[in-house]
């Protein structure tokens, strides 16, 4: 049994729930996935409810097990804030890499920590990330409102994939662009040309999980 945090005041009868839980009372359980600290201190991560109290190598260790084939890359040359959103959702529908192609440094904060949940491997240039994608017969599909794309509705995925996605505002890059098997839309229906990367990265990933993982569709 664990020890649920309190609400915290933050006004004269204002409260806000508190993330995780309080010290595990004793005795503490013994096996070996357990963090003596968190078990000490209390677990305040955003993780599920099965993992409170798990170091983040066992919690790593147990995705592993569990990992889907849909692979995440996003292209690094400015910095992007958006980035970290994306890296965030692909911890939510568990990927098996996410991909960080340009810049070594990606802005993280956006990522809430889940970034540690992830396989994340750098590629230098577009080029080294095809060529890595090639060798492991992982077809690259970008995702961007461009005038050769598809409509991501209608288009058949890959089960094993890796959605590509560019710069905010700038879209893929041309060399990009050259090594996608494939770029998808998504449809839209206001008056802007493009929505931004976290948004279009969470309805892409959905779009697979909708064709590859929801039983009534695989029935």
């Amino acid at each position: 049994m664990t020890t649920q945090l309190p609400p915290a005041e933050i006004g004269p009868g204002e409260f806000f729930p508190v993330v995780g839980v309080g010290p595990h009372p004793l005795p503490w359980p013994t096996d070996p996935w357990f963090d003596p600290e968190l078990l000490e201190k209390g677990d305040r991560r955003n993780v599920l409810d099965h993992y409170r109290y798990w170091s983040v190598a066992a919690i790593v260790a147990d995705l592993d097990t569990k990992r889907h084939v849909l692979q995440i890359a996003i292209e690094n040359w400015q910095h992007d804030l958006n980035i970290g959103s994306v890296v965030r959702t692909a911890n939510a529908f568990n990927v098996s890499f996410v991909h960080i192609v340009g810049k070594r440094d990606w802005n993280k904060r956006g990522a809430m920590v889940t970034d540690k949940y992830l396989h994340v491997l750098h590629h230098p240039t577009v080029a080294d990330f095809a060529e890595w994608c090639a060798q492991n017969n992982t077809p690259i599909i970008g995702i961007d409102n461009l005038p050769i794309s598809q409509a991501m509705e209608n288009y058949p995925l890959p089960e094993k994939c890796v959605l590509f996605f560019g710069q905010e505002g700038a879209g893929m890059s041309d060399e990009g662009v050259a090594a996608c098997e494939v770029v998808l839309a998504i449809a839209q229906y206001g008056s802007t040309r493009s929505m931004n990367a976290s948004a279009a990265g969470a309805i892409a990933m959905y779009a697979w999980a909708m064709q590859h993982l929801n039983p009534r569709l695989l029935q």
